[in-house]
């Protein structure tokens, strides 16, 4: 695995759709990556090698299941291919944004193996942390332990 998504940064989405990609994600993205629909009402931001990882275990699932259908579909019918311009923007089309609830303030966030995209008040509300002990013992039973 490659260098990890990490931090939070907040830009604003121009009158076009466009937002800033942080310097330091652009190096971990590369040219080319992918933004897709993404859990919680935000988006996901993968650079090609791991959107490509992650597209094959999609299409690994078995097409008779509805669920596995219904995650196709979520996630590669909702993705772009995109690229940055030269002043480190990238277009988000419409459906993204109103996926993601972002109007003008938005929040781009590295969680590891991909970036998230916020509108600022989701994310406040996705990160407001008061049960984190409880949810980190929880995730002990999947060999997190701190």
């Amino acid at each position: 695995m490659g260098a990890a998504f990490k931090g939070e940064y907040s830009h604003s989405i121009d009158a076009k759709g466009r937002l800033i990609i942080p310097a330091k994600f652009r190096e971990l993205l590369g040219d080319q990556f992918v933004v897709t629909k993404g859990f919680d009402g935000c988006l996901f931001v993968f650079a090609e090698e791991g959107w490509n990882a992650f597209e094959e275990k999609l299409q690994a699932l078995p097409m008779d299941k509805p669920e596995a259908r219904m995650l196709g579909r979520f996630f590669i019918a909702g993705a772009i291919d995109a690229e940055v311009d030269k002043q480190g923007r990238i277009l988000i089309p419409s459906n993204l944004l109103q996926h993601a609830n972002i109007e003008k303030e938005a929040v781009i966030a590295g969680v590891g193996n991909r970036a998230e995209i916020w509108s600022r008040a989701d994310w406040e509300k996705a990160t407001t942390f008061g049960d984190i002990g409880e949810i980190a013992a929880k995730m002990s039973e999947y060999g997190l332990s701190i």
